[in-house]
This record gives C-alpha cells, structure tokens and sequence, in this order.
C-alpha cells in the first residue's frame, strides 16, 4: 500500500504486520470473542464487523457501517484484538483526568473531544439525540442531554453535553466506565472517543 497519510497509514500497516502473525486463539482467550478458524466477529459502536485472518479484511452486514470506510477505526480494532482485554465494568465511572496517565494526554483530550463535542452537539441537540439513538445510546437525566454508548465489548463512553445559551458556550462532559483504567492506555481512550464523536457527527449529517 502506497502510503499517503502518515498519521493514519503507518499505525495502520504497524498493527496490520502484527495482526497477521498473531495466534489468534491468544484474542480468544483474552477476549472471548467468536473465531470461525479464518475471522473474527467484534463489535465496534454498535455494529457488527467480520474480521479476516490472517489475511485481514474487514466486512460488516451494514454497507455504511462506520469503521469500514475509516482507517482510524479499523487500526483501533486490530490494536484491540493485539493487545485488548475482556473486563467487567464494577458500574462506576471516571473522567478522562482520573484514567491513568490521563493529566499527561488531558490537553489534547479536551480539545479533540471536550471542545469538538461542546461545539458539534450543543448547537443541534435534537439532531445529537437522534444520531445518538441511532447508535444504541442510552438516554441518560445528566446535563441537557446525555446518552451512554458501548464502544467495544464491556467499555462504555458517555457523553452529556448542555446547550448554548445566550450568556453561555455551549459545553459538554465526557466519562468512561471503570474498566478503561484497566484495560486502556490513556491514548486509546482518546482514540475510542473520538471514534464515538465521530460516528455520532456521521449520524447527524446523514
């Protein structure tokens, strides 16, 4: 593959090296998920995706689902089946300063979620409702307007956000389940953020 966008391309290429020499009953193991002998079968924001070994590609019953068409997604799954862990979560949640590491990455988390979902979802919260329904949220009585989402497996991301007002910007809250500190690096929770931003932004603009 003719790489054209580093940021994305080499991460990808990276795991996908990786991926293909993988055990795959390592991934089993670790995170009790279907492997037919030739794919695995994850979930990823609500949508189901056959992944292929060692070969890899990548298919879901959807034509449009999200990760298919967006290789920050796809290289977020490979990752996850290279390293990720199968946690429960205890039921409480955290903010993105109290995750491991997460004062090292908080900067850039506040700016690429806090600030895009403020902006993004407090101008239009009966589109981010309707795009969040989509998606499998769950409606939540916190802020304005808040839902939680299943990212993969047991983690669990939920986004409030409270609208723009005349003497106020619009702003917005960000928590992930409990089990994330366990089974996260900060800059993967990052990822899996914005990932959910992203697709919710995609459902608001279909």
């Amino acid at each position: 593959m003719e790489i054209k966008n580093n940021k994305e391309e080499v991460p990808f290429q990276h795991y996908l090296g990786q991926f293909q020499q993988m055990d795959p009953e390592d991934a089993v193991r670790r995170l009790e998920i279907p492997f037919d002998g030739s794919a695995f079968t994850l979930g990823l924001l609500d949508q189901t995706y056959t992944i292929a070994w060692p070969e890899y590609a990548i298919s879901c019953g959807d034509p449009n689902a999200f990760a298919l068409g967006r290789l920050q997604a796809q290289t977020f799954l490979l990752r996850y089946l290279l390293v990720g862990k199968h946690l429960p979560a205890a039921g409480t949640w955290k903010t993105f300063r109290q995750l491991p590491w997460g004062e090292v990455y908080l900067q850039p988390f506040n700016g690429r979620c806090i600030r895009r979902s403020a902006v993004t979802f407090g101008r239009d919260l009966n589109r981010f409702a309707a795009a969040s329904r989509e998606l499998g949220g769950v409606e939540l009585h916190q802020g304005d307007r808040g839902f939680e989402f299943a990212v993969v497996q047991d983690y669990r991301i939920r986004v409030i956000v409270w609208e723009a007002a005349e003497e106020f910007a619009p702003n917005a809250q960000i928590l992930f389940s409990d089990n994330f500190a366990a089974g996260f690096l900060a800059d993967e929770s990052v990822t899996a953020a914005e990932l959910l931003i992203g697709a919710i932004s995609a459902a608001m603009a279909r």
